[in-house]
């Protein structure tokens, strides 16, 4: 199952916040009719009792998203950020951490979820690898990238 699409990839943009950030992804998502309308409100109130960020070493990531019920279709949005962002850790939520890399996961089937985590996680822990991801500035080039790890 293909869960990334050229269209859901975005290099180098611009935000200032989570919820801004949050809101970009969903509606792309939306756009694409892999979310329902209430889909974005969900994953910020569950981002703000059970925080996404992740501190993956020295390039932070968040992963926001909320439950199988607000999704038509399953699909990820991946983006790298133009500058760092604030998320709360998920370990330990009173932590800020600065996020340079936002994947939000619209999944369908939570069995599913597990194993994309698994190669999200495998992907956040190759510091080298996000470090080469966070210098392409072509949302085409970073599809291509991010797509050979995470089919």
């Amino acid at each position: 199952m293909n869960l990334l699409s050229p269209q859901l990839v975005f290099a180098q943009v611009d935000f200032n916040s989570a919820d801004e950030i949050i809101h970009f992804l969903a509606e792309q998502l939306k756009k694409e009719n892999k979310v329902k309308n209430t889909f974005e409100q969900a994953v910020k109130s569950r981002e703000a009792v059970h925080p996404t960020g992740l501190p993956s070493g020295e390039i932070a990531v968040a992963i926001p998203h909320t439950d199988v019920q607000y999704v038509n279709a399953p699909a990820i949005t991946f983006a790298t950020l133009s500058h760092p962002i604030s998320f709360h850790n998920m370990a330990v939520t009173e932590q800020i951490l600065n996020v340079q890399i936002v994947v939000m996961l619209a999944l369908k089937d939570p069995h599913s979820q597990v194993e994309m985590l698994q190669k999200l996680m495998a992907l956040f822990q190759d510091q080298e690898l996000l470090s080469k991801l966070m210098q392409i500035s072509s949302d085409e080039d970073l599809y291509k990238a991010v797509s050979k790890h995470i089919q």
